[in-house]
Parts: C-alpha cells; sequence; structure tokens
C-alpha cells in the first residue's frame, strides 16, 4: 500500500476529486493548508505573498493503483504554471480500522 500526498491549487479542487471519484477512487481526506515551494512565494508589485493556499489530498491506494491515481491528480490539477503543486509517495506499512478493528498490513 502507498500513500499518495498531492499539495494542489485550491480551484483545481473540485475537479481533482471529482476525476477521482469517476475514476474508482472516492475515498480521501483534505485538507487546507498555506505554503510556499522553491520559489518562495510571489511578489506582485511591491507585495511579497510568501504563503499561498493550497488544498493537500491524502489517499491511501493498492500499489497497483498508485499510477493511475497520479495520473488523475497530474492531468486534472495540472495549469502549467509555476505553483500547480507537488505528489508524493510513502510507503504504508499497516492501516487498521478503528469501527471494525481489522488491519491490513503490507
Amino acid at each position: 500500500m502507498k500513500m499518495i500526498i498531492a499539495i494542489i491549487r485550491p480551484n483545481k479542487l473540485n475537479s481533482v476529486t471529482e476525476a477521482l471519484s469517476k475514476e474508482g477512487f472516492p475515498a480521501l481526506t483534505e485538507i487546507s493548508v498555506r505554503g510556499r515551494g522553491k520559489q518562495k512565494g510571489i511578489r506582485i508589485n511591491d507585495m511579497l505573498y510568501d504563503k499561498l493556499p493550497k488544498e493537500m489530498l491524502i489517499i491511501v491506494a493498492k500499489n497497483e493503483d498508485v499510477e493511475k491515481i497520479v495520473s488523475i491528480i497530474s492531468t486534472t490539477g495540472k495549469t502549467g504554471n509555476i505553483g500547480d503543486g507537488k505528489i508524493f509517495i510513502l510507503n504504508v506499512e499497516e492501516n487498521i480500522t478503528i469501527r471494525t478493528g481489522e488491519r491490513i498490513k503490507e
């Protein structure tokens, strides 16, 4: 199992989550966050906006689904401009369903 963490533009949230759901991946967690990338924010005239609003999606998926999910997020979330976001993929060793106590080890 893998955990996919995607940082995307707020205006892309609905289209990304709808595309994921349409392709059979409705389960996710979304969190509104603020941050900056290597460009250190943006400057408009004399104003520096060093922490920009973003949305973070967290998805835990089977290994065989990771590339499809990454492709959906990348394609749907892309504008082609600086600040489109990042995708991180991490290993998940185990997950536990709180209600049932079911444990799934990878």
